[in-house]
């Protein structure tokens, strides 16, 4: 069996494939959509002020209850009898 280097090679074309057009048309419309967005850093920081505040008010209301919550739940892990 003969393998030929001819065949071995790619012979190279200057034109180039005809999805070539359309795959440069999405890159540079991805680029340009990633490079204007800037993110939604107003929107991030209103819902970490908002959790946050939930947390506090939840804690001044129910402080006695979360506390007897999470004694009652870790008991059985610290071999303590209720």
């Amino acid at each position: 069996m003969t393998v030929h280097r001819t065949r071995l090679h790619r012979t190279r074309t200057h034109s180039r494939p005809a999805y070539s057009a359309r795959l440069v048309a999405a890159a540079a419309t991805l680029r340009d959509r990633l490079a204007s967005d800037r993110g939604d850093v107003p929107g991030w920081v209103l819902i970490t002020l908002m959790t946050a505040g939930i947390v506090v008010a939840l804690w001044a209301v129910a402080s006695d209850q979360i506390v007897q919550i999470f004694e009652n739940a870790m008991a059985p892990f610290l071999g303590k009898n209720l």
